[in-house]
């Protein structure tokens, strides 16, 4: 058994590292924003054309596209100050508390 195997009880059975809902659904959320998008651009290609092939491939392009942008665009968000500590108040953290270090 190497020292990767054994985890530190005090690091995982620690509720502060748990995710809130909204972390946990949010990609849910953005898969299912990506989904309607898909489903959209698949019907009006199929009302169009008629052609249910063509309105597969659509659907399955406009998902990866919408998939990767909703991705692009949440990875590009970063909080100002003002937000940070917003989110902090509303998580119930206390804003001038030291923040764990990252590795």
């Amino acid at each position: 058994m190497t020292k990767r195997d054994k985890k530190d009880q005090s690091v995982t059975s620690d509720s502060k590292l748990q995710p809130t809902r909204k972390d946990r659904f949010l990609p849910a959320e953005l898969l299912g924003i990506s989904a309607a998008l898909a489903v959209f651009v698949g019907l009006i290609v199929l009302i169009a054309t008629r052609e249910f092939l063509l309105a597969g491939v659509s659907f399955g392009i406009a998902f990866i596209v919408a998939v990767v942008l909703m991705a692009l665009f949440a990875l590009a968000f970063k909080p100002n100050a003002a937000e940070v500590h917003d989110l902090q108040e509303q998580n119930g953290e206390s804003p001038d508390s030291p923040k764990p270090p990252t590795h």
